[in-house]
């Protein structure tokens, strides 16, 4: 993989011209994508900026996001070859940070649950995940050292866990959702996909322009939390392997570690979330499911279809349940620095008929902490599984600092 720090680093150098470090990535498209199909639409000539932070920096965008400069089509043939006047507020700031905007990734149709054509660069006959397939793809195939994707219920962790990637689903609204279609105001979080943690910190450092969040020094022994998710199912083996591994690895390496179990309200708020993301999506799809029925994606209108009947007494008997799961949740931070659980349920499926399973993803989206994925294991088949450290609310430069520290960890194991 492409790491952004070290590219970072040769191109202040001298060692790497910006124009050579995009040309680099447009070789590697030329050369993997026509099997692995991670990209809806790219350019063929593209050239760095002259200045920046993220100067040199190829960077792929998931098709939800607008572009001035590319078509947005949302995986959907509703929206086929159409082209916004103007970029996304993600779009802008990576501009502005000096990045090159290569294409647009693929993404399920409107970041739901109709698979790409994408496939799993570590096992082709493997789903990458979604809903942000192709930007988890790209990273992990070498072809872009930063990609965005976003998260509704796993969409960014999931795939990254899948695909062998770092990832990180930040602090709700740390990245603006302006120009992104959304499916839930509630829940929809803008994040990135890159080759580390440390790639991941200088991405989102100079996206934001937080000086905050690029790493410093190594973090002190963390205190860990341990969180199974019982409420949510059991995991499969290749699951609970990554957790045993990262677990034992981090309380090696000085950790202080102990499970934990959720309070009740945290599970029930786990249980209402899908109350709270299909309602807002109807009425974020309303014209497409209301004019274009026909025309909606498969999986994604019978979702709608099931959720019809929703009413709004329920919907706001949900939100208030997901209020309390915050506050419970922010009482729990008051022991641990961060918890350590699952990013799936183990390994990614067979083939492209499903991208997996939200569900060890979406108590954390509905709570709106900071997500971050480090792969943690190699399943059968070559095929990664990761394990996500969550901090408290509005605390991403602790969630990377630790998940740089559970990296290093597994790293020296």
């Amino acid at each position: 993989m492409l790491s952004l720090a070290e590219l970072q680093h040769r191109i202040a150098s001298g060692d790497l011209a910006a124009d050579a470090a995009v040309a680099q990535s447009l070789e590697a498209i030329n050369a993997h994508d026509k099997t692995i199909g991670a990209f809806v639409c790219r350019t063929e000539n593209a050239r760095a900026t002259h200045a920046g932070p993220l100067r040199g920096i190829a960077v792929g965008i998931k098709d939800i996001m607008d572009t001035a400069d590319f078509p947005t089509e949302m995986g959907s043939a509703i929206y086929r070859g159409w082209r916004p006047r103007g970029d996304a507020s993600v779009v802008m700031m990576l501009k502005q940070a000096g990045a090159t905007i290569i294409g647009k990734t693929t993404t399920t149709a409107f970041a739901s649950l109709d698979p790409t054509a994408t496939v799993n660069p570590r096992n082709p006959g493997h789903t990458p995940g979604g809903s942000s397939s192709g930007s988890a793809a790209a990273v992990a195939a070498g072809m872009i050292p930063l990609a965005l994707g976003t998260q509704t219920g796993g969409s960014v962790i999931r795939p990254a866990s899948f695909c062998g990637v770092a990832a990180i689903k930040p602090s709700y609204r740390l990245l603006p959702t302006v120009g992104i279609k959304c499916y839930s105001w509630t829940l929809d979080t803008a994040g990135l996909f890159a080759a580390g943690v440390k790639d991941l910190a200088h991405g989102l450092s100079a996206m934001t322009n937080r000086p905050d969040l690029l790493p410093g020094a190594p973090m002190r022994a963390p205190r860990i939390g341990v969180v199974t998710q019982d409420f949510a199912g059991a995991p499969e083996a290749a699951g609970v392997e990554a957790l045993r591994i990262a677990t034992v690895a981090a309380e090696r390496a000085g950790a202080s570690v102990r499970a934990l179990a959720m309070p009740e309200i945290v599970a029930e708020a786990w249980r209402i979330q899908p109350v709270v993301q299909e309602f807002e999506a109807h009425q974020a799809l309303a014209w497409e499911y209301r004019v274009h029925y026909a025309a909606m994606p498969p999986i994604l209108r019978a979702r709608l279809d099931e959720s019809r009947e929703t009413t709004p007494a329920a919907y706001d008997d949900a939100i208030k349940i997901a209020s309390q799961g915050r506050d419970a949740l922010a009482a729990i931070f008051e022991g641990v620095d961060v918890l350590l659980t699952l990013s799936a349920p183990g390994a990614a499926p067979k083939g492209l008929a499903s991208t997996g399973d939200a569900r060890f993803n979406r108590l954390w989206t509905l709570m709106g902490v900071p997500c971050v994925n480090i792969p943690a294991h190699v399943a059968e088949g070559g095929l990664p599984v990761g394990v996500q450290v969550v901090a408290r609310f509005g605390d991403d430069a602790g969630a990377l600092a630790a998940a740089r520290f559970v990296e290093d960890a597994l790293a020296r194991r």
